[in-house]
């Protein structure tokens, strides 16, 4: 059993762009799907698809993204694991790399990026940042 599936596939995504992998592969989850769409909306990945890998079981391939051989990606970092959760207000949520990263949020409104949560006015769970 795994404890913390989101920083598993954060570090997937990590460890393949650090050896140019065109996608890796991680298991399925809500959280993850929503995770990846903001990715993807943001433009830090070219995009992911769902399979089945047996009844019941689901794998996600994460196409990675690079500009000019350089991963596009350069940090990405869990801030809110499951031994010390972070949680914020919208007031209080800084900004990444000086504005030039985000974080992802986990608020009652779904899954989001920090000025997605900006623009909606609403606060949560800080689940990692991407610079």
């Amino acid at each position: 059993m795994m404890t913390d599936p989101l920083g598993d596939m954060l570090t997937r995504i990590r460890n393949g762009q650090l050896a140019h992998k065109a996608s890796v592969t991680a298991p399925a989850s809500r959280l993850r799907t929503n995770v990846l769409e903001v990715l993807k909306r943001e433009g830090y990945i070219r995009g992911y698809s769902q399979a089945p890998v047996r009844a019941g079981v689901d794998e996600l391939t994460i196409e990675l993204k690079y500009h000019e051989g350089q991963p596009v990606i350069r940090q990405i970092a869990r801030v809110s694991k499951p031994g010390r959760r972070v949680y914020s207000k919208i007031k209080d949520l800084p900004k990444v790399s000086n504005g030039l990263g985000i974080s992802i949020l986990s608020t009652p409104r779904g899954v989001m990026s920090d000025a997605e949560a900006r623009a909606a006015n609403v606060g949560g769970e800080v689940l990692c940042q991407v610079f």
